[in-house]
């Protein structure tokens, strides 16, 4: 038997067993860097469940962990879409499917917004050479990720007694389709000094950015609150 064939047998038995088992979710596909979970990019509704790497379905998901498993049909889904509870508010997006295993999900928390400040319109002496809000490029809007405490934060430059340390964390989400302009298509990179917010009204700098199979994995450490 090849892989290919082996491969369907077991997605069409995870379908099986997420039927019995699971919640219904819509899945949803990004056409871009605006609102993933838009009614246009719905495109399958299907019966899945998640377990905490326990197929066994056990025990439950402890602090601090956003990966979990995906038990539904796979053949219809791929790695960067989302899948959000039809009668909750849970969200997911998947990050990985490797053949023949577990389909690699990540459950979010928050949905954040990201931006770059605009370069210097002059070199040297300029008016002003800090972050305005009214200038910033948006790169990424209303996306749910998984924003968790982690990570080392900074202190206060000024060191007084009742300072604290400005909290770090990490932010993991999938990576945004590319961008068709005219005849190109280009990715949206992310990088260090980018600017996030989340549903929260907190604000971030991203310190470290990096790309991988499973999709972006930022490090943040908080600017406001």
């Amino acid at each position: 038997m090849d892989g290919v064939r082996l491969q369907d047998l077991i997605s069409r038995g995870m379908g099986t067993a997420a039927r019995l088992t699971g919640l219904v979710c819509d899945a949803y596909r990004p056409a871009g860097a605006l609102d993933p979970l838009q009614p246009s990019n719905r495109y399958l509704r299907l019966t899945a469940a998640f377990n905490a790497e326990d197929p066994t379905f056990r025990r439950a998901n402890a602090y601090g962990r956003p990966v979990w498993y995906g038990v539904f049909d796979s053949a219809y889904t791929r790695p960067g879409d989302y899948l959000a509870e039809c009668h909750g508010t849970r969200v997911w997006f998947i990050a990985m499917q490797p053949a023949l295993l577990p389909v690699v999900c990540v459950l979010t928390n928050r949905v954040i917004n990201l931006a770059r400040p605009a370069a210097p319109a002059l070199p040297g002496i300029n008016s002003y050479g800090g972050v305005v809000r009214a200038t910033l490029e948006p790169l990424l809007t209303n996306w749910p990720a998984s924003v968790l405490a982690g990570g080392t934060g900074e202190r206060e430059p000024a060191e007084l007694p009742a300072d604290v340390r400005l909290g770090g964390y990490s932010v993991i989400l999938p990576a945004p389709p590319p961008i068709v302009l005219g005849n190109e298509a280009s990715r949206i990179v992310l990088r260090a000094d980018d600017l996030m917010t989340d549903d929260l009204g907190r604000t971030y700098v991203v310190s470290s950015a990096e790309l991988s199979e499973l999709g972006w994995r930022l490090l943040i450490k908080l600017a406001t609150t």
